[in-house]
């Protein structure tokens, strides 16, 4: 009998152990979810679920996340980023024109595609393009470029970044003005991201392992074009119902390994600051707070807003509190480098480099960190002097 007692209690703590082990692993992985979901639990005691609830989730956004990761998911499956990627090294030769050629291209989609959606393109290729050459030293400070480039890329047109699309239309501000505010920081951003690449890049020569790679065309066409209405879901031209039926659908016939493959837990982890932030702008102490700081300095106010709540949040929030919209509207877009959550956008990057290279997860951390936060401290003495 006490040699049963023995075995059972050490398969129950087997079971405990492995069980242990999971759920640290899971953590791990996913630390900014597990972030996230804390975030949105705690501010839950502060105001309960209720019907509102419901007004906090962005479906646009989400759909437009879930059809975009699931056409470059089934993109991957098909090597398409292979040959692209080919194609970039074939053309620019080096490693610091290629990673110039990367951020650039994220610059130019972001003030197209909006960050999110220029993110989700434009990281795979530079993971294909440093990976298939044997430059993984880079990844990091191609990840991290690309996402200062995308951030602050979209500062420039008021549909780049989802928080000036608000402020645009809330404050009702003339195009041209908007224009000419956001165009300091967007060519300091421009000049430092430039800097940055021709300092820390060596001029290497680029040559791509393997031989070449050919496409299957109706599938590349045909996830083209779902790619297409995926994108233009964004500019509201396709219901975002319409791409939410379409797009799945016609991959889960093609390929229904990349439905599987999509990044669900970054998904969540929208979901989940979509609680937070909008629970956090019902809080009556948290309104009453930020509306005494917004008087003070509504530039610093709102850069600083968007390391804890992030930029859209913000942008959110304060309009409430003030109508100088001009240092607003460059608070929330230069507040999007920083922290992690600064940016939504920020955490597609993190999430995209840590599925590549869990190991250096931790001085991925280090890395964006002082580049953003340099950034972030440069362009905010700059613009004080300005706004």
């Amino acid at each position: 009998m006490r040699h049963v007692g023995h075995e059972k209690l050490h398969r129950v703590r087997s079971v405990l152990s492995k069980t242990t082990h999971a759920a640290w692993g899971f953590i791990v992985k996913n630390v900014v979810l597990c972030i996230a979901v804390l975030a949105a639990v705690v501010t839950m005691f502060f105001v309960p679920p209720d019907l509102d609830y419901l007004g906090y989730f962005d479906l646009k956004t989400l759909t437009c996340l879930f059809c975009t990761l699931a056409v470059i998911c089934a993109l991957r499956n098909v090597r398409f980023f292979v040959v692209l990627s080919q194609k970039i090294v074939a053309i620019f030769k080096t490693t610091r024109a290629s990673i110039l050629a990367l951020v650039y291209i994220t610059f130019l989609g972001s003030m197209i595609l909006a960050n999110d959606m220029a993110l989700l393109t434009f990281l795979p290729l530079g993971y294909f393009v440093l990976s298939s050459t044997g430059k993984q030293k880079y990844m990091a400070f191609t990840f991290i470029m690309q996402n200062i480039a995308a951030n602050l890329g979209g500062m420039l047109t008021p549909f780049g970044n989802p928080q000036n699309l608000y402020l645009y239309n809330k404050f009702s501000i003339p195009t041209g003005e908007f224009v000419l505010t956001m165009l300091p920081p967007f060519a300091i951003s421009v000049a430092l991201i430039t800097l940055c690449c021709l300092v820390f890049v060596k001029k290497e020569p680029l040559i791509i392992d393997g031989g070449e790679v050919k496409l299957p065309k109706a599938r590349t066409l045909i996830y083209g074009v779902l790619f297409v209405l995926s994108i233009v879901i964004v500019f509201g031209i396709v219901p975002y119902q319409t791409g939410l039926i379409i797009v799945p659908l016609a991959i889960a016939v093609m390929d229904r390994k990349a439905l599987l493959q999509v990044d669900y837990g970054l998904l969540c982890t929208f979901a989940a600051f979509f609680v937070f932030s909008g629970n956090m702008a019902r809080i009556g102490a948290v309104k009453d707070f930020f509306g005494y700081l917004m008087d003070f300095n509504p530039l610093l106010v709102s850069t600083l807003s968007c390391q804890f709540i992030s930029n859209v949040p913000s942008a959110i929030l304060l309009s409430q509190f003030t109508t100088n919209y001009r240092a607003l509207l460059v608070g929330v877009n230069i507040g999007g480098v920083g922290t992690l959550i600064s940016s939504l956008a920020s955490l597609i990057t993190f999430r995209q480099y840590a599925s590549h290279d869990k190991k250096g997860v931790g001085r991925y951390i280090g890395l964006f960190s002082a580049f953003n936060f340099a950034f972030l401290i440069i362009l905010l003495i700059v613009e004080f002097f300005l706004v």
